[in-house]
């Protein structure tokens, strides 16, 4: 197990692993530590607690946690580690689209707060982790400047595009 990582990235099941690997892959791009765990607090519960124990002892910073269904572990991680924000990820699920994990994530009970994304916005939580982490470093903070950045230029350049070639040839050249 790795020590002094900036965010725990964590999944229910390796079926949400298509997903989270987005938190992964953008994290890596900022140069910002961190280690990927499968953990259930509903099939391994003992496990689930045993790893929420290191997060306290390590200097993990944010908690990315993904679920489907029920979803409740980042609600349990938000519990169990409380002076570390939680992002909950909501898995898109096929009996329910997704919103049931969005409800089960985004209703917390008071004090327990988790911060929640869009159902399957893995990468939108490593971007608002990566947030929480510019607060106290410049590297990072200039890291994620240039990323939004990159946003509105390859928005300027695609609205550049549709003005040279109109809707149709536009939309021809997207397939």
């Amino acid at each position: 197990m790795k020590e002094n990582v900036d965010v725990s990235i964590i999944m229910g099941s390796d079926s949400d692993l298509p997903i989270m690997k987005d938190c992964a892959k953008f994290l890596d791009q900022m140069g910002i530590s961190y280690e990927m765990k499968i953990l259930s607090v509903h099939r391994t519960p003992e496990k689930a607690t045993e790893y929420a124990e290191t997060l306290k002892e390590k200097n993990v910073k944010v908690i990315i946690a993904g679920a489907g269904g029920a979803a409740h572990l980042p609600g349990v991680f938000a519990a169990m580690v409380p002076t570390v924000p939680v992002i909950g990820i909501p898995i898109h699920t096929k009996t329910l689209g997704g919103v049931d994990s969005l409800y089960s994530i985004v209703q917390m009970p008071s004090g327990i707060p988790v911060a929640t994304v869009a159902i399957n916005g893995a990468k939108n939580a490593a971007i608002l982790a990566t947030s929480i982490l510019a607060i106290g470093n410049k590297e990072i903070k200039t890291k994620l400047a240039e990323f939004k950045s990159s946003l509105k230029d390859a928005v300027s350049q695609k609205d550049e595009k549709l003005q040279q070639l109109g809707v149709d040839e536009y939309l021809a050249n997207m397939k």
